[in-house]
């Protein structure tokens, strides 16, 4: 059995903060407001397994209020969902993903964070893909307030559910 699940992020960008993308530190002059690191790929990516696992979303594990996870670094919340999903007797098949920025161009780091989300995950590396729009100037996003990312998992059933 298949399952499929999408998740979707949006942060509000500003001076002086450092952007994640998919667990990957990328040079830029603003970075997204978050309770945690604000990695808008590695939170799609988070509520696209644990939507695909039927296991909710990812302030239903991960709380953006609870102390404990203020700073953190959002890998430990897809090595989370990760186990979830394993737990419940899932394996992920492949995740798609999209982010949507104006700056800082994301073709240079796109092998990187698709290494680094393979591993969080603990998939192989052409399991995962992750592509690099623009918004073309329109939105919040287009005028760079903003950054967004969208993603999709399949999942396939490998053992008996534990939860959900």
């Amino acid at each position: 059995m298949f399952r499929i699940g999408e998740g979707y992020d949006v942060h509000a960008l500003e001076d002086g903060r450092d952007l994640f993308l998919g667990c990957v530190r990328i040079e830029s002059p603003r970075g997204p407001v978050g309770h945690s690191d604000g990695d808008a790929l590695a939170h799609a990516v988070c509520d696209a397994l644990l939507g695909a696992a039927a296991l909710g979303d990812i302030g239903r594990h991960f709380p953006p209020g609870d102390k404990r996870f203020k700073d953190v670094a959002s890998r430990m919340f897809l090595e989370g969902a990760s186990r979830m999903v394993t737990e419940s007797g899932y394996r992920v098949v492949n995740v798609d993903s999209t982010v949507i920025c104006e700056q800082p161009r994301l073709a240079p780091h796109i092998d990187s964070i698709r290494e680094a989300l393979a591993s969080a995950i603990g998939c192989k590396v052409a399991q995962v893909s992750v592509k690099a729009k623009t918004a073309e100037g329109f939105g919040a996003v287009g005028e760079g307030h903003a950054i967004e990312a969208r993603a999709v998992a399949l999942l396939e059933s490998v053992g008996e559910r534990t939860g959900g």
